[in-house]
């Protein structure tokens, strides 16, 4: 792993965390399009990297599918584990000062975005 993933993990995990501290999103939402659009992993690899980070409560069936097939990339999962854990103690904190009209709104956007990234995509 480079510096540069390093610190592009770093950047995913805390936005991720904080993300999921204040919308309840985070792992497919952020995670996924960061590895695919910005470190270059297939979708696969994506998916598989992301459940590993979030193993204990996803469930270790899954995970165990992935790495079978080759599908996870440990070190990123493993910084990605540690900053969402720290984003998302932000963001959590962060969230109670916004009132529940706007943060809907947020959330909407935020899944909106993504959907249009990932629809019109090549």
């Amino acid at each position: 792993m480079s510096i540069t993933e390093l610190l592009i993990l770093v950047a995913v995990g805390l936005l991720s965390g904080v993300l999921a501290g204040l919308l309840g999103v985070g792992g497919g939402i952020i995670i996924i399009p960061a590895l695919v659009f910005i470190l270059g992993l297939s979708q696969h690899q994506a998916q598989g990297t992301s459940l590993a980070f979030m193993l204990p409560p996803v469930g270790i069936l899954a995970v165990w599918n992935y790495h079978k097939a080759g599908y996870i990339n440990w070190q990123f999962a493993l910084v990605l584990a540690i900053t969402f854990f720290i984003g998302a103690y932000f963001g959590s904190r962060f969230v109670m000062q916004i009132p529940d009209r706007v943060l809907k709104k947020i959330f909407g956007i935020l899944m909106l975005f993504f959907a249009f990234k990932l629809i019109f995509s090549k």
